[in-house]
C-alpha cells in the first residue's frame, strides 16, 4: 500500500503547492486613499439651487421637459431614436456584450463532434507496414479547471468592459440631448437678436426718409444723410451675419437629430421657452450619476482585474478531456460496437521558461491599472469643476442680467429723449445716432446674457449627470468601494 501511495503523492506534489500558492492570482486591492473623494458641499452652493422641480421630469430622467417647449421635447427625442453617435455608442456596447459572452463561454465544458480518415503507411499499420486505412468518428469533451481564478477574473473584467461601455452609451445620450438643447436655445437667442436687429433697421430707415426730407428741404446738410445712410447699412449687414450664424446653428441641429441639413429646417419662432432653476445638491450625487464617471470607474476595476489575469499566467493550466467513439480500419466495420474506443485524461501545462513574457504581461497590466486609476481621479476633479463652473456662471449672469437690464432701461429712455428732441431741432442727428447705437448694443448685450443662462442651466444639467435631486436608478454603479476584485 505504501510503495503505491509514494508515487502518487510525487506525480501530485506540484499541483498540491500550485494550489497553495493560488491565493497570490488575486487582483490587487487599490487604496481607498488613492480614490478621490467628493466635497461636503459645492462651493458656489447657497439657497437659491434648492427650488424643487416637478417629480415627473426626476421619475423618467427627461430632465429637457423643464424648460417647457414642446418644441425641443420633439427634437431630444428626435435625436435620441436617430442621433448616430448614439447608434455607434450601442454597437460598442453589442461588442463588448458579445466578447463577455465569449469570455464566459471558456469557462464551459467544450463539446464536439468529428470524423476522419487517413491512410498512412509505417510498421505501425495492421499492414504490417504497408499502407493501411483508419476511419474514426466520435465526440470529445475538454474543460478547463479554473483552480487560480485566470478565467474568472478575465470575466470579471470583461463584464466591468461591458458596464463601462453602457455607462459610456448613457453619457453619450446625456451629450446629445444637452448639445440639441443647447443648439435648439442658442437658435432661439439668435431669432430674438434677430427680431431686434430688423427693427432696428426699420428704425434707421424711418429716420433716413427724414433725414432726406430735411436735406431736400435745406435744413441738413448732406453729411448728416450720409451718417444715417452708414448706420443703416452696417445694421443691415450686422442682421445678415445672424441670418448666416443662425443658418449654421439649425445645420448642426439637422446632424443631431439625425437629419440632412438640407431637408431639416426650424422656422423662427418667438423665444418663450422657461428658464428652470437647477438644485444642484450635494456633490456625493455627482459620483454616483455622472455616467463618464460610471465608465471610468468600471474601467479602473477591469483593470484590476487584469491584474490577476496577468498573476494567473504563472499557475498551471489544469484541464480535463474526455473523448467516445469508434475506430476501424474498414469503413464497413467503423459503428460496430467490437470498434468502440474511449478515453478519459488530465492535463495540467505550465511554462518554464518564456523569456519573460509572463512577467512583462504582470507590468503592463499593473501600468494599465495605474493609468485607469489615475483616469478615474481627473474625471472626478473635472467633474466637480464643471458644476463650480456652471454654478458661478449663473450666479454671476444673473447678477450681469439684473445690471444689463438697468443699462437697457436707461438707454431705451436716452433714445426717446434724443429722438424727441431731434426733431424739435435741439439736439444733433449725432446725439440721436450715439442714442440708438447705445440702446440697440444694450439690448444685444441683453440678449446675449439671457442665452447665456440658458446655456449655462443645460450645461450644469449635464455636469449633474442629466438629474438632481436623490440617486433612484437601480442601474447606477455602485460607489467607490467597489475597489477590490477578487480571484
Amino acid at each position: 500500500m505504501t510503495s503505491l501511495t509514494q508515487p502518487l503523492r510525487t506525480a501530485f506534489a506540484p499541483l498540491l503547492a500550485a494550489l497553495v500558492l493560488a491565493g497570490c492570482a488575486t487582483a490587487p486591492q487599490i487604496d481607498p486613499a488613492a480614490l478621490p473623494t467628493a466635497p461636503a458641499a459645492f462651493k458656489e452652493g447657497d439657497g437659491r439651487w434648492t427650488q424643487a422641480v416637478p417629480p415627473t421630469v426626476q421619475a423618467d430622467g427627461a430632465w429637457w421637459k423643464t424648460f417647457s417647449d414642446p418644441v425641443l421635447d420633439g427634437l431630444v427625442e428626435r435625436a435620441l431614436e436617430r442621433n448616430n453617435s448614439i447608434q455607434i455608442a450601442a454597437a460598442r456596447l453589442a461588442q463588448a456584450r458579445a466578447l463577455l459572452q465569449a469570455t464566459d463561454a471558456q469557462r464551459a465544458p467544450q463539446i464536439g463532434i468529428g470524423a476522419d480518415a487517413t491512410r498512412q503507411g509505417g510498421a505501425i499499420t495492421p499492414a504490417g507496414g504497408g499502407a493501411g486505412n483508419l476511419f474514426r468518428a466520435g465526440a470529445s469533451f475538454s474543460w478547463e479547471l479554473d483552480v487560480f481564478g485566470r478565467l474568472s477574473q478575465a470575466s470579471q473584467a470583461a463584464a466591468l468592459d461591458a458596464d463601462s461601455r453602457e455607462a459610456l452609451l448613457r453619457n453619450t445620450r446625456l451629450l446629445v440631448q444637452a448639445d440639441v438643447a443647447r443648439s435648439y436655445l442658442a437658435l432661439r437667442a439668435l431669432d430674438a437678436e434677430r427680431a431686434l436687429v430688423r427693427e432696428t433697421v426699420g428704425a434707421y430707415r424711418d429716420t433716413l426718409t427724414l433725414t432726406e426730407r430735411r436735406f431736400e428741404a435745406g435744413d441738413i446738410a448732406e453729411l448728416d444723410v450720409a451718417r444715417v445712410r452708414t448706420e443703416l447699412a452696417a445694421t443691415e449687414s450686422d442682421a445678415l451675419a445672424l441670418d448666416r450664424r443662425r443658418a449654421e446653428v439649425e445645420h448642426a441641429l439637422a446632424v443631431l437629430v439625425g437629419d440632412p441639413a438640407s431637408n431639416f429646417g426650424l422656422e423662427a419662432g418667438e423665444w418663450t421657452t422657461v428658464l428652470p432653476v437647477i438644485p444642484a445638491g450635494v456633490p456625493s450625487t455627482v459620483l454616483t450619476r455622472r455616467p463618464d464617471i460610471d465608465a471610468a470607474r468600471q474601467s479602473m476595476l477591469a483593470a484590476q482585474a487584469r491584474v490577476g489575469v496577468a498573476q494567473a499566467a504563472w499557475f498551471p493550466d489544469i484541464a480535463l478531456t474526455g473523448s467516445g467513439g469508434y475506430a476501424s480500419t474498414d469503413l464497413g466495420d467503423l459503428f460496430k460496437w467490437s470498434a468502440r474506443s474511449w478515453g478519459i485524461g488530465a492535463l495540467l501545462s505550465l511554462p518554464i521558461f518564456d523569456g519573460g513574457r509572463r512577467e512583462a504581461g504582470v507590468r503592463n497590466a499593473s501600468a494599465e491599472l495605474d493609468a485607469a486609476l489615475a483616469g478615474y481621479r481627473e474625471q472626478v476633479l473635472v467633474a466637480f469643476k464643471d458644476v463650480e463652473d456652471q454654478l458661478s456662471a449663473l450666479r454671476l449672469l444673473a447678477d450681469q442680467s439684473e445690471a444689463q437690464s438697468r443699462a437697457v432701461a436707461s438707454a431705451s429712455r436716452a433714445t426717446v429723449l434724443s429722438d424727441v428732441r431731434y426733431r424739435s431741432g435741439l439736439v444733433s442727428q449725432l446725439d440721436l445716432l450715439d442714442a440708438r447705437r447705445s440702446e440697440l448694443r444694450n439690448r444685444r448685450e441683453a440678449l446675449q446674457v439671457r442665452a447665456a443662462q440658458y446655456q449655462a442651466t443645460v450645461a450644469l444639467v449635464r455636469a449633474l449627470g442629466g438629474g438632481w435631486g436623490a440617486v433612484d436608478d437601480g442601474k447606477r454603479a455602485e460607489g467607490p468601494a467597489r475597489v477590490h476584485a477578487g480571484g
